[in-house]
């Protein structure tokens, strides 16, 4: 008999244009996943609307989204491809793990906590509970594993904590879930402040390169990035701005760090600069035209979400349907 494959799920928000700590970070590693596991790769626009969006531009950035996932080498034959919202059971399966969830656990979330710092009395209460609807997503897969980076490292904790909180109020009914740590594909950093991770809500766009920034755009951004008086081309802490395009020159060719140092022996900023540059245009160029092809294909793009939601739907009643009996909720 064939042997079950692990099931993967994670999924990446619409709020904003996709960067390359996106796409080094989370999107090239799925590629390497999809022979191994059982994935459900999700674009999780209901985690978008945490914020105000702008509509036309969440429906733009969703599909998007779902282009860049299939340029990139996400086959939809071999993956579960498709949209948070399409599949219902997200939001119902959220809010009985919400009853499920207690305030203090929630207030703890770092990601919270910050916002919190920022927006006051005025934030939404989405931003306070979108860890729970985080956790619906993976609990109703039964997914094994989760690719997360360090700063989700804590919500996947807390849906164990969930996950492990149902099975034993109510018996064994989902399996609780492990972090999967990429070998390669370290945490981008901001190119003008390593000491922050690459996002696109720095208000200093060359801290930034967007997987759909044309070549010119990257290398001016590229030359323009943060470096030392050192000279030397080194992996280490004390010399942030090299470390990282160090990470990205790694993530890419998938050589470990000390090689890449060991290969620039002898030369300076400028040749790590020009090779950087060179390597992330060569890498984004191919996706950045398929995609553009994929977002003049809209029929395409909708068979593929609706045959990915039809899938997605079936598993994710399944458990939910339990999850509703096991609480005592009368069968539809």
């Amino acid at each position: 008999m064939e042997e079950r494959k692990k099931i993967i799920f994670s999924g990446v928000k619409p709020s904003g244009d996709l960067t390359l700590g996106n796409y080094l970070g989370a999107i090239k590693n799925w590629v390497n996943l999809q022979e191994e596991y059982d994935c459900y790769f999700c674009v999780v626009d209901l985690h978008a609307i945490t914020v105000k969006q702008e509509p036309k531009e969440l429906r733009r950035r969703t599909l998007e989204i779902l282009s860049i996932y299939i340029a990139s080498g996400i086959v939809p034959e071999k993956n579960t491809l498709f949209i948070q919202s399409h599949v219902s059971a997200h939001s119902e399966a959220s809010w009985l793990l919400n009853c499920n969830s207690y305030m203090g656990e929630l207030g703890r979330m770092t990601q919270f906590k910050d916002k919190s710092q920022k927006y006051g009395e005025s934030i939404g209460a989405g931003l306070f509970t979108y860890p729970v609807l985080m956790a619906a997503d993976i609990l109703l897969y039964n997914a094994d594993l989760v690719p997360v980076g360090i700063d989700q490292k804590q919500h996947l904790e807390l849906s164990r904590d969930i996950a492990e909180r149902f099975n034993r109020v109510y018996s064994p009914t989902f399996t609780v879930p492990d972090a999967y740590i990429p070998t390669f594909g370290a945490k981008i950093m901001d190119l003008q402040d390593p000491s922050k991770k690459m996002s696109k809500s720095e208000e200093n766009p060359n801290g930034y390169i967007l997987i759909m920034d044309p070549p010119e755009v990257i290398r001016k951004k590229v030359s323009r990035a943060v470096t030392d008086s050192i000279g030397v081309v080194n992996y280490t802490d004390d010399q942030p701005g090299v470390k990282n395009l160090i990470n990205i020159l790694s993530s890419i060719k998938g050589v470990p760090a000390e090689d890449i140092v060991k290969s620039y022996e002898g030369l300076g900023y400028a040749e790590l600069k020009r090779d950087v540059a060179d390597s992330i245009v060569s890498e984004l160029e191919p996706i950045q035209n398929k995609v553009r092809d994929l977002m003049n294909d809209k029929t395409y793009l909708e068979e593929i979400y609706k045959k990915g939601a039809d899938k997605a739907n079936y598993v994710a009643m399944k458990t939910l349907r339990k999850m509703q009996k096991k609480i005592g909720l009368i069968p539809r």
